[in-house]
């Protein structure tokens, strides 16, 4: 269970409530999580223990998305929106292993991801990190450091990876999606990954609950329902698939696990 000891926390940030990205990063075997991050994640696994799993498995969704669009579709400017605390391999490294003139402006609204990220990800001229909100695309497809670093005119490849289930219906989750499309030109593309309501393991329920209780919103939903948030883009193959069987030919991800049907992925071009 989560640490006892109080923790410190950089100004602004509040140890003492959870976040997304810091469960995920404790998932991932991280050090940038406080306990109150700590404790809904063991909750999760007490019930769950393989639960790290899935966060994993969308690791291996982003780096093919990001190789297919960087090698095979030409794509060299990127935009990681909502990209959460840097791991061990981030869309940039990615991108620049497939084609070594691709840049990335990354965009999070979480001070902590803000302070690691500027920290961490910072490339004069290949990335750069700045402050956004998903609801505000106009703001950060505005923000001079990003105009900087992409052209705006060309194709740029966003990703849109395990956000999107943090917004609520009442938010009109395809209308966010939707929202993004005009600063897009055509031949953009968008990838994103969905927490997966597939109805096959009794145990995800009670996780759900956790979820839902310790982090303020996490809604797993159905393929269909994933599959709209794509309106007014062409889904490529293979459609929304669960996160290792998006494009399986692409970078080798962990070993199949039951659990990896519990989040899927989808691709969409602007045409």
């Amino acid at each position: 269970m989560a640490d006892e000891l109080p923790e410190s926390a950089p100004p602004g940030i509040d140890p003492t409530t959870p976040t997304f990205a810091r469960v995920y990063d404790y998932f991932l075997g991280g050090k940038d999580n406080f306990a109150a991050d700590r404790e809904v994640a063991d909750m999760v696994m007490q019930l769950v223990p393989e639960a790290p799993v899935v966060a994993r498995g969308n690791r291996v969704a982003i780096e093919r998305a990001v190789t297919y669009m960087a090698r095979d579709l030409g794509i060299d400017q990127f935009v990681d929106i909502g990209s959460g605390l840097p791991t061990a391999s981030n869309v940039h490294q990615f991108a620049r292993t497939a084609n070594p003139d691709a840049r990335v402006v990354y965009v999070d609204n979480d001070p902590i991801v803000l302070a690691h990220g500027r920290a961490l990800l910072t490339e004069t001229g290949v990335a750069t990190f700045i402050q956004g909100d998903l609801y505000e695309p106009e703001k950060f497809f505005r923000d001079p450091a990003l105009t900087r670093l992409l052209d705006l005119s060309r194709p740029v490849g966003v990703v849109l990876a395990a956000i999107m289930h943090h917004v609520p219906d009442e938010r009109d989750p395809a209308g966010v999606v939707r929202a993004l499309r005009p600063f897009l030109a055509s031949g953009s593309h968008v990838m994103l990954t969905h927490l997966h309501d597939s109805g096959d393991d009794p145990r995800v329920e009670e996780a759900k609950r956790i979820l839902q209780s310790g982090l303020g919103g996490s809604y797993f939903r159905h393929s269909s329902d994933v599959e709209r948030f794509m309106e007014g883009l062409t889904i490529l193959e293979p459609g929304v698939a669960h996160v290792t069987q998006w494009r399986p030919d692409g970078p080798v991800g962990p070993l199949e696990h039951p659990l990896h049907t519990q989040m899927v992925a989808v691709m969409g071009r602007k045409d």
